[in-house]
């Protein structure tokens, strides 16, 4: 993926049979999100790709996407998915070839793309991992062909809404969530850095993706609160309180918990 943020779970150092497979796990639960196939459905229909054509899918993961872009392209196309981990390219190997796809994986870099002229190119949840998003958007602008059409989809985590709560509490919380990412405001970049790289803008796209208002994603939550009591922006008192008005308001059906992702459609002129 390039220079990544150090708890970028994607590292090399996080690449154990374990870690393995608690991302299979999590990029499977978010591919079933609802919010996730909608706004993977509205750009799939914006980017439409189209038989005969070679498309790239950056930080394929466990290959799905890859996987919907070879049916579009069909066998007369071309579908390769770039991705850095070994294990995730070997889950997303296997379930390929157990699909009966054309998709291929190989190992890549979001900083140097192969040398190769493609039609289209799909980025998803990539640039929030990324130092330097810039640099990802200049190079996938570089292996374009004139007309190449790119989808760019990512999460900005300043829009995580967590319901109810004390104020300043939640915003301890939100605030760390911040601090999980090397580039926590990726959903808010790529118009930017598309027409920075010469791009021509299309449309763009926005889903909020929202968690069971009857179920408290207590990892994610404990995750933030024990940090914030780390780094003393919160007492345990406090955080106790927190979890308390959580649990109520999902015993009462009226949790709201949040994030919002944002997508970009655009294309290099000809």
């Amino acid at each position: 993926m390039g220079r990544t943020g150090p708890r970028s779970a994607f590292r090399t150092g996080n690449m154990s049979a374990g870690a393995v497979g608690r991302l299979v796990a999590a990029l499977d639960a978010q591919a079933a999100a609802d919010g996730v196939r909608r706004l993977r459905a509205w750009a799939t229909g914006a980017q439409a790709a189209r038989p005969g054509e070679r498309a790239l899918d950056i930080g394929s993961g466990t290959g799905s996407q890859t996987c919907a872009l070879a049916a579009a392209v069909t066998a007369t196309g071309d579908a390769l998915g770039i991705e850095p981990n070994p294990g995730l390219r070997e889950v997303a190997g296997r379930r390929a070839a157990e699909s009966g796809s054309t998709a291929r994986f190989t190992d890549g870099d979001a900083l140097a793309l192969p040398d190769a002229s493609v039609d289209v190119v799909w980025c998803e949840r990539v640039l929030q991992h990324l130092a330097e998003p810039q640099r990802a958007v200049d190079e996938i602008a570089r292996v374009l062909r004139p007309g190449g059409r790119v989808v760019l989809l990512d999460t900005d985590w300043a829009t995580t809404i967590v319901h109810p709560g004390d104020p300043e509490t939640v915003a301890a919380l939100t605030s760390g969530a911040l601090t999980a990412a090397a580039n926590p405001y990726a959903g808010r970049g790529p118009v930017g850095q598309c027409a920075a790289a010469g791009l021509v803008i299309d449309d763009r796209g926005s889903q909020a993706l929202l968690q069971d208002h009857a179920s408290v994603a207590w990892p994610l939550v404990r995750a933030l609160a024990e940090s914030a009591v780390r780094r003393g922006s919160i007492s345990e008192e406090r955080r106790d309180l927190l979890y308390a008005d959580l649990t109520d308001a999902a015993e009462r059906g009226a949790l709201h918990m949040s994030v919002t992702m944002f997508a970009v459609a655009a294309h290099r002129p000809d």
